[in-house]
């Protein structure tokens, strides 16, 4: 039985990028973003020529009446949503000193990134859990997107750091919440990933990679974040409920 999945920032990225690698492996997608539907119709026939079913589903997720529209999209063009994916994120428009953030900044950031996808994961527990009830053979998976931000700290983009460190412990509140329903929840941290969102700072991340700023010599690309989230969907790894998997290139690991 092929199952259904909420990829939330699905249209460009790293969450393309997951829509790609699951949707050749014969997921049913639900595709999220905030541009119009005709935007991204390139994108979501390039995504139908797998065979699988995709639908798109407008919405910014940091407003609650754009969530509860998203989910009734869901259920009326796939049905039961098995998998959800909080990938949809943004960087704070400006980067700025944390001395000299605005409130503004924070709160957009904060909402997008962490207010947003808690609540979004509140309500789709709660459906899997009725659906846990109604059929026993219910496979429900929850995946987080964050970023090596949640512990490397970034003083001129703090409230990206923050939203990110956030994210890290939502992940273990509904790993905990969820683990005796046999519902797991995981983290994937990105390092530098080549998308429109490093683009603005790419030579700078590229000159150092060259002096040695991760351990595999390349910049990250979107497919290496896919393949791991695909792997974590497919329930290659059961066992590690509420952990984080760092695709970052070994830069994480401190060096002498």
């Amino acid at each position: 039985m092929s199952r259904n999945v909420l990829i939330t920032g699905g249209s460009r990225g790293i969450g393309l990028a997951i829509a790609k690698e699951l949707a050749k492996n014969g997921y049913h997608l639900a595709i999220n973003g905030v541009r119009d539907e005709h935007s991204v119709i390139e994108v979501l026939e390039d995504l139908k020529q797998y065979g699988s079913k995709i639908i798109y589903c407008q919405g910014d997720i940091s407003s609650n009446e754009d969530r509860i529209k998203i989910l009734q999209q869901i259920k009326k063009g796939l049905g039961v949503l098995h998998v959800l994916i909080n990938n949809a994120g943004v960087a704070p428009r400006e980067r700025k000193d944390i001395l000299d953030m605005s409130a503004d900044s924070y709160d957009r950031v904060m909402d997008i990134n962490l207010k947003g996808p808690f609540f979004l994961t509140q309500e789709v527990a709660k459906q899997m859990l009725q659906r846990k009830n109604e059929r026993s053979d219910f496979k429900g998976c929850i995946v987080n997107v964050s970023s090596v931000s949640a512990h490397t700290a970034s003083v001129f983009r703090g409230e990206y750091c923050i939203s990110k460190a956030g994210m890290s412990m939502m992940t273990k509140l509904f790993a905990v919440r969820l683990g005796k329903e046999g519902i797991p929840v995981y983290e994937v941290q990105p390092g530098v990933i080549e998308t429109d969102m490093t683009a603005a700072v790419l030579e700078k991340y590229q000159k150092m990679v060259h002096e040695g700023f991760t351990l595999v010599p390349r910049l990250g690309q979107p497919g290496d974040v896919a393949i791991a989230v695909k792997a974590l969907v497919e329930g290659n790894i059961p066992y590690a409920t509420g952990e984080t998997i760092k695709i970052d290139g070994g830069m994480s690991i401190p060096t002498l």
